[in-house]
């Protein structure tokens, strides 16, 4: 019997069946790495998985210039919008999110980091952003857009519905 992880015929000859198992335990090795970094700003910033998950997804959000829904949140952390609101409340009391008006529909309302969050949030992770930076150092312009080709076919194949 075949396992997942065992090179397959489909993969084409020895040298490229070990190379996407090479791929495929370098993508297992940095999920794992991301789980410990996960656990590591869910313990430091003393929050549940989906509290950290919602201010990542919101840090992302704001980086690209875009504003974020409660509705939006619900979908990305594949929670209900009840779930959604007590997280909402959770993270509005302890300080991290207000929810403001959207800027072009006052009726909707999105939700925004405060700039405590941006703090607590950056002081964890700061150093780990450095960690991954110093790690590319040595990498050049093709290598770089090449992985970065890989791991968004790789994140795409996880999660095809994901909205970036």
């Amino acid at each position: 019997m075949t396992r997942p992880s065992d090179p397959s015929p489909q993969w084409g000859d020895d040298a490229r069946a070990a190379a996407i198992l090479g791929m495929l335990r370098a993508v297992r090795a940095f999920g794992d790495a991301h789980d410990r970094m996960a656990g590591d700003l869910k313990h430091g910033m003393h929050m549940n998985a989906s509290d950290v998950a919602a201010l990542r997804l919101l840090i992302i959000r704001e980086e690209q210039g875009r504003t974020v829904s409660p509705h939006e949140i619900a979908r990305h952390l594949r929670i209900s919008t009840a779930s959604t609101t007590k997280l909402l409340d959770r993270l509005t009391e302890s300080g991290h999110v207000r929810r403001v008006p959207h800027p072009q529909d006052r009726r909707a309302r999105v939700v925004a980091l405060t700039e405590a969050a941006r703090v607590d949030f950056f002081r964890l992770y700061g150093p780990k952003l450095a960690a991954i930076r110093e790690a590319l150092a040595p990498f050049d312009d093709a290598e770089l857009d090449a992985a970065m080709r890989v791991m968004n076919a790789v994140g795409s194949a996880l999660d095809p519905g994901d909205v970036g």
